[in-house]
């Protein structure tokens, strides 16, 4: 029997050895959830969903520490910060249980023409079908609830692969899904290589496919998928903030410095290019550095860690290159530029990287922001939107016709004033555009997508 070693990227430490799932596993799997959809006798109803999901939701508090654990060892994030995850998790099934009802239709208007009088029509919405969901490392918690509850609540069975550095998370999650009642076949955890993986992606049987992760990962899966499976993709950014002369730098710092090295910089929405006016340059930075230094790095279970880290080794050997390289074209490093041991990199600032500098033209993904300094704000603009890459972006400044310029200039989904490019609450759209993603996500609208709109005509006389 194959198996996957499940290490704690902290210390290397072996947590746990599990079974992968063979191709004839997921076939199975695959077929059974296809069968739960085609029988519609075994169509879960709205009420018997909302009482499965508030039984979730109870569990999930009840178990939180367990969960909570789980997913800081596995993954890497600071205990603190996987507690908040934990709370926005039992949110999220909160917030699929308020939007089932919700998902109604609506009357089409008829009489128009004379081709359709004496007719009445009504939408209304369904499943979609087997959802099939591929998952990343970085929110073991979060992002399994964001791509199985959605599906759960409008009654799609859907299959999980999660990362595997992290499915033992989810793997738990699933099982208190389990004890929540919902019945076998729902909802399934399939642990399993690449190869297998693409089964569950190229299926004909697959009707919507969620994916998170890489955009070379993503773009690719997409191009497998059956005609007709629908999908929605969230890849990475490396996003942009823009600094005005006129901002508070005292309440600024603060925010940048957690948007920059939450999770070591391993967000999609991360804060990595953060383009600041040439009058205020040196007070940022050095307000920077003086935050930055003081992030405390380590064991992501301690309680007072505040930076965890990478996921892999290797990962902390592709940072160092990238700083390395970036220091050789003339950036000066402010702090950090150093790895602290084989799993851990410093909290690092770099100022004024050259523009063909990978850590200028790719995410990093790791505990890096670099800062550059500009005289006009449509050149700064003009440099936050040089990337192909369009996820979630700030401007700090006190100027409302600034601030409203820079929403409708700069290339992305969302645009954050006077706040950090990483925030987020899970009822808002949240997507990346271009190459960075397609759809939208969020739990009500992933909902939306996860079901489809059905209509009825009635013929007066008929009925």
């Amino acid at each position: 029997m194959n198996t996957l070693k499940v290490y704690a990227p902290y210390d290397q430490s072996l947590i746990e050895e599990i079974p992968l799932k063979s191709a004839d596993e997921m076939n199975t799997a695959i077929a059974k959830a296809q069968g739960l959809f085609l029988d519609r006798s075994s169509w879960l109803p709205k009420y018997k969903r909302v009482e499965i999901l508030e039984r979730i939701a109870q569990l999930m508090e009840e178990r939180s520490e367990e969960i909570i654990n789980t997913s800081a060892r596995e993954g890497g994030k600071p205990y603190l910060d996987t507690k908040v995850e934990m709370a926005r998790a039992i949110n999220g099934v909160k917030l699929a249980i308020e939007n089932i009802g919700h998902m109604g239709g609506e009357e089409v208007s008829m009489g128009h023409t004379a081709s359709s009088v004496n007719r009445m029509a009504f939408t209304f919405r369904e499943p979609i079908g087997v959802v099939a969901s591929v998952s990343a490392f970085n929110h073991p918690i979060n992002l399994i609830i964001h791509q199985s509850i959605p599906a759960i609540a409008v009654g799609s069975p859907v299959i999980i692969k999660p990362a595997p550095t992290t499915p033992l998370t989810c793997l738990l999650l699933n099982k208190i899904f389990d004890e929540a009642g919902l019945p076998d076949g729902w909802c399934t955890t399939m642990v399993c290589d690449n190869d297998v993986a693409e089964i569950l992606v190229t299926s004909p049987k697959i009707n919507f496919f969620s994916f998170i992760g890489s955009a070379k990962v993503g773009w690719y899966l997409r191009s497998k998928l059956a005609p007709g499976t629908r999908c929605a993709l969230e890849h990475g950014g490396a996003a942009p903030v823009i600094v005005e002369p006129d901002a508070d730098i005292d309440a600024m710092i603060p925010p940048l410095v957690k948007g920059g090295f939450y999770h070591a910089g391993q967000v999609c929405v991360s804060v990595q290019r953060v383009f600041v006016h040439e009058s205020i340059i040196e007070e940022v930075t050095a307000k920077m550095k003086e935050q930055t230094i003081a992030i405390k790095t380590g064991d992501p279970l301690n309680p007072e860690t505040e930076a965890g880290p990478l996921i892999l080794p290797r990962e902390v050997d592709r940072v160092e290159e990238w700083v390395n390289e970036a220091r050789e074209k003339g950036a000066e490093v402010i702090c950090g530029g150093n790895r602290m041991s084989d799993t851990c990199y410093e909290p690092t600032l770099l100022l004024n990287p050259s523009e063909d500098a990978t850590v200028s033209q790719f995410e990093i993904f790791g505990p890096v922001v670099c800062l550059y300094s500009y005289s006009d704000m449509d050149e700064a603009i003009g440099r936050a939107n040089a990337l192909p890459f369009h996820f979630q972006a700030a401007v700090f400044t006190k100027n409302i016709d600034t601030a409203l310029d820079a929403v409708q200039k700069i290339n992305a989904t969302a645009v954050m004033v006077n706040d950090h490019t990483a925030f987020r609450v899970d009822w808002m759209p949240f997507a990346g555009r271009d190459s960075s993603g397609l759809g939208i996500g969020s739990i009500p609208h992933s909902m939306h997508d996860m079901s489809r709109e059905k209509m009825m005509v009635i013929k007066s006389g008929v009925i």
